[in-house]
């Protein structure tokens, strides 16, 4: 099957899209708080969002409005979650996207928003109307416009975050181009993460949930940087038809190449974010193989990731295997600890009983000096794996969330 071909992109990469990113104070002054994503006209799109049962008004206005299959626009800010707000909450998120529309001149059912930063405060909707104003006469197709709307998404991110592929369907280019904000509050089952991909694909609304859905599995559902779920995730998927490819409306290969291109923006936005946790020093990818089921390894992997036993090890470049089998343990999944072995990029850490002696530990060292590594732990059980991206935990970790309201 044809390969994916990696790019630099993001929100507008792909035909058929316009965006932009400006401020309005929503929390600071002097940097960009509101973006705004546009299609050429309503297109076939897609959601997913948290499975938290404390969901902001947004997600509970989104939830209702991406049943019509089709979207237009949509508005997100940083700086405010709109979560535990009640009903005006819920009718500031309405108010918001009737703005929008009236801006654009298109349907209201065809909006929706997105909201990311403090819990519990209600939107400054003046401001954040007079932003959304703004954004709308300052809307491109650069990539600058794109990268504006990365930026003005971020709350404690340090860098903004983008992807973009391409793959040829049906002798057609087609594009997949998005960006995402997160770097703490993040667990599997999505994260404190806003994610914005759009694409030229002319595919069905089922079809691209469909693809939605497995990409999120292979990505963003297989990140941890601190074991926490937010109340306001949400990761959007617009389709303009733009690249002229036959109508994927089932599966095969039109599908499968769609599939591919999309789950390599996916896994590139959540390797950034594990790169950007807060306060991160390492990137790592926890890998458990040898599992009997699909199920126990990826429970084992997610044990591991989100333990602040190891997490705290690997900051600290101790190679403690002895916490990494201790989450396995833990996890549920079924383990014989005299069969297991554990490794840090491939050198041994624990070998079916043996420890690590001083030669070892020498070359175990020289691995955790690295910004990145993997961790690898061999059930020898049977034949599953899974494969989770987390980071280490910090000092400025527990700094960046003590003072995140103060």
């Amino acid at each position: 099957m044809q390969k994916v071909k990696r790019i630099k992109g993001g929100v507008c990469s792909a035909k058929g899209f316009r965006a932009a990113g400006v401020g309005a104070a929503i929390k600071y002054e002097g940097r960009n708080d509101v973006a705004l994503i546009v299609a050429d006209s309503p297109c076939p799109a897609a959601a997913v969002f948290t499975t938290n049962k404390v969901a902001a008004a947004p997600v509970v206005y989104d939830r209702a409005a991406i049943k019509g299959g089709r979207v237009q626009a949509i508005l997100a800010n940083s700086g405010c979650a709109n979560a535990c707000t009640g009903e005006q909450g819920l009718k500031d998120a309405g108010l918001s996207a009737l703005i929008v529309a009236g801006e654009l001149g298109i349907d209201p059912k065809h909006v929706l928003v997105a909201s990311t930063g403090v819990i519990g405060r209600r939107l400054p909707v003046d401001r954040l109307t007079a932003g959304a104003k703004r954004a709308a006469k300052a809307l491109g197709r650069t990539a600058a416009h794109g990268l504006a709307v990365a930026k003005a998404v971020m709350t404690t991110d340090t860098v903004s975050k983008e992807a973009c592929a391409t793959v040829v369907i049906g002798g057609k280019k087609v594009t997949v181009g998005g960006c995402a904000k997160g770097s703490g509050m993040i667990e599997p089952n999505m994260a404190t993460m806003l994610g914005f991909i759009t694409t030229d694909a002319a595919i069905s609304p089922a079809m691209l949930r469909r693809a939605l859905l497995l990409a999120i599995n292979k990505s963003f559902n297989r990140l941890v940087v601190d074991g926490d779920e937010s109340t306001n995730d949400s990761v959007f998927l617009l389709a303009s038809g733009r690249a002229g490819n036959d109508e994927i409306t089932r599966g095969g290969e039109g599908f499968d190449l769609f599939r591919e291109a999309l789950e390599s923006v996916c896994v590139s936005l959540a390797r950034q974010m594990a790169k950007d946790g807060e306060g991160a020093t390492k990137f790592v990818t926890v890998t458990v193989k040898g599992a009997k089921s699909d199920a126990d390894a990826a429970r084992a992997a997610r044990a591991v990731a989100k333990s602040p036993l190891a997490k705290t090890s690997w900051f600290g470049r101790d190679p403690n295997w002895g916490r990494v089998l201790a989450a396995v343990g833990y996890s549920g999944a079924e383990v014989s600890d005299m069969k297991a072995e554990v490794f840090y990029d491939g050198e041994w850490a624990f070998r079916r009983g043996e420890v690590a002696d001083e030669a070892q530990l020498n070359r175990l060292a020289k691995v955790m000096q690295k910004d990145e590594f993997e961790v690898t732990v061999d059930l020898h059980l049977g034949k599953a794996s899974s494969s989770i991206y987390t980071c280490d935990f910090s000092l400025d970790y527990v700094h960046i969330n003590a003072d995140y309201t103060t």
